[in-house]
């Protein structure tokens, strides 16, 4: 077995969360490993990237911080090249965060003055456009999530929601500008970076916004997003979509799949499952 060499390495705040940003950069052709908290050692197998699965998004945010840095300095040691911090596609949080302390932590420690911020998923229903969240057709404070018990999402605008959780300058990045691709996006980048701002929500209503704004992204120590970002970055490191990345090696002895949900739609998933003879 080869040490793993980790092209990308990704910190995210849960473990479902994880899973989709994991599928995400495999449907991209690369190799993941995807691991349950900070591993003590390193991993003794190939892969293009490693995603860390940790359960800080409604933790006290001391403790969300020592945690992201202690998983970034695990995946540095891998070699990764560029750090991605992957959050919930309707940027669940708090007025204290935890998604800004955290991004402001994972600057500090990269030694950057500047990362964009956007949860778009389209493919989840998932969008922003003039720096608004929306869920389906709706915005994101009428989807429901206003109601959410540990982080109600009252404010559909997100540069208003990212500024409140940190002393860093947010902007954005607007839909006129990703629509112009990789050219016209790093110099609005460039533009943010001279008037001082450190963070930039970034508009995208489709998955081609979103490998608009992968190239532009080439080189960013730091990128965080939700898990839609993910199918844009592998061509940054010269992978290309391959049914190899989503070969597993032959598993052997007793086998188990583990369910972690009671939902309707999960229950139906495991019952389709189940009749399908798999």
């Amino acid at each position: 077995m080869t040490r793993a060499r980790a092209l990308l390495g990704c910190i995210a705040d849960d473990f479902t969360g994880a899973t989709d940003l994991a599928n995400n950069l495999v449907r991209a052709g690369m190799r993941v490993v995807q691991a349950m908290g900070v591993p003590t050692a390193s991993l003794d197998i190939e892969a293009d990237a490693i995603v860390v699965a940790l359960k800080s998004r409604t933790i006290p945010k001391d403790e969300a911080i020592a945690q992201s840095l202690a998983a970034l300095q695990w995946l540095k040691a891998q070699g990764a090249e560029q750090i991605y911090f992957k959050y919930c596609s309707t940027f669940d949080s708090t007025a204290e965060g935890n998604i800004g302390p955290v991004t402001d932590a994972l600057m500090q420690a990269l030694g950057t003055d500047f990362t964009i911020a956007t949860p778009a998923f389209p493919d989840n229903k998932r969008t922003v456009f003039k720096g608004y969240l929306f869920v389906g057709d709706v915005l994101l404070n009428e989807s429901g999530m206003q109601n959410h018990p540990l982080t109600p999402m009252t404010d559909p605008n997100l540069v208003r929601v990212l500024q409140a959780q940190t002393p860093s300058r947010v902007g954005l990045i607007d839909h006129s500008v990703v629509a112009q691709g990789e050219a016209a996006i790093r110099a609005r980048i460039d533009q943010l970076k001279a008037e001082g701002v450190r963070m930039a929500v970034v508009d995208a209503v489709s998955n081609a916004d979103l490998l608009r704004l992968g190239p532009a992204l080439k080189g960013m120590p730091l990128v965080t997003a939700g898990s839609g970002v993910a199918i844009g970055l592998p061509g940054n490191f010269g992978v290309e979509p391959s049914n190899e990345a989503a070969r597993l090696p032959a598993a052997q002895g007793l086998q188990a799949i583990v369910s972690g949900s009671c939902s309707v739609a999960t229950n139906q998933q495991v019952m389709d499952f189940i009749k399908a003879g798999k």
